[in-house]
């Protein structure tokens, strides 16, 4: 019997020799590249926040009538404040934290505390996804990608004030950034009971009545509402650039002072030292939504990308009307930056050793 010849075909052995290392990629390189990737719905997302940013604000509410805060300094501020923590927010953080975790392994969170403790995620209540709340007032949806997604914690802001017992200050806040933008924000006062929340472009909780301000921005005597533990030079450059009749309000916790410029209260909350994201990303996410603004001092919008530093050491002004914004941007920034800018001169210089 004569030999067969076998000719193969050059263009189907590529093939499959192409299909064959796109099987092993499949299997063992890079399976992300070929399956789509997780996307989650944004209402739903709101609802988690909403409930894990209260089942915060019920472990703060509980360790602080037992007593059992167990205060201690963890730090510094650059002017010499304390920075205190307590058992309050170590228990509101991992009842936020490793609520997001269970529902949402895939998406990164930031948090201003730690826990190295040990988690079975399966000991961890599920949240709900749907709140009545929300569908009263948000009819419509969006799905987003779990890469764009990251979200902001705050399990206790104003913690000094915390542990002096003026706790209307206190909140728990969570804040959700799509491409380092805030999107979502919930500010919880574990004391009064109350939660507002907003979804930039959707609507915000029914009990957020945004002040109303005057088209062009007038107001009869300006409000500033500041830190009262770490103002640095705010009264300062305030009164320098408003005047000696500007009123100068002392409160505790930038989640406190932002609800305090939405409600119109204040005219505007200002900043001018370091501050961190995970204090004022919620707000700034409740701000865009009912038409306010959250900047810096120099007037730029605070990037929230997880992968950047979480300090904003350029200043924060905060109002609820643009026109008005743009009026103390002008007034407020300007008289920050010389005032920096000349402490920064004064500052002694270190030689090195």
């Amino acid at each position: 019997m004569a030999p067969v010849n076998v000719r193969l075909n050059p263009l189907g052995v590529l093939i499959f020799v192409m299909a064959f290392l796109l099987a092993l990629l499949y299997l063992f390189g890079i399976p992300d590249f070929f399956r789509r990737e997780q996307r989650v719905s944004m209402k739903e997302l709101l609802a988690v926040s909403i409930e894990l940013a209260q089942r915060g604000g019920l472990k703060v509410k509980e360790v602080h009538q037992q007593h059992k805060l167990s205060e201690k300094v963890k730090g510094l501020t650059k002017e010499g404040a304390k920075e205190m923590l307590t058992n309050g927010d170590l228990e509101s953080h991992r009842a936020i934290f490793y609520g997001f975790s269970k529902m949402y392994p895939g998406i990164k969170v930031v948090s201003e505390e730690h826990d190295n403790r040990p988690v079975d995620l399966n000991q961890i209540l599920s949240a709900k996804t749907k709140l009545d709340e929300i569908e009263d007032v948000i009819k419509s949806d969006q799905s987003m990608t779990v890469s764009r997604i990251a979200i902001w914690i705050d399990p206790l802001d104003a913690t000094q004030e915390y542990t002096e017992s003026l706790t209307e200050y206190v909140t728990t806040m969570v804040c959700v950034v799509v491409d380092g933008e805030p999107k979502i924000g919930v500010i919880n006062r574990p004391f009064t009971d109350e939660t507002v929340w907003a979804w930039d472009g959707y609507g915000h909780s029914k009990n957020l009545k945004p002040a109303e301000i005057a088209e062009n921005g007038s107001v009869e005597k300006h409000s500033i509402i500041v830190s009262r533990s770490h103002s640095g030079a705010v009264e300062q450059v305030a009164k320098s650039a408003l005047g000696d009749t500007v009123q100068i309000i002392s409160a505790g916790g930038a989640g406190y002072k932002t609800l305090e410029v939405i409600k119109g209260s204040v005219n505007a909350y200002t900043h001018v030292t370091l501050i961190k994201k995970w204090d004022i990303c919620a707000g700034n996410a409740i701000l865009n939504a009912v038409g306010g603004k959250m900047t810096t001092l120099d007037g730029d919008y605070i990037d929230y990308s997880p992968l950047l530093d979480n300090k904003n050491e350029r200043g924060l002004l905060a109002t609820v009307n643009s026109k008005l914004h743009y009026l103390y941007l002008e007034k407020i920034g300007q008289k920050a930056k010389e005032l920096l800018d000349k402490q920064a001169k004064d500052k002694p210089k270190v030689n090195p050793l």
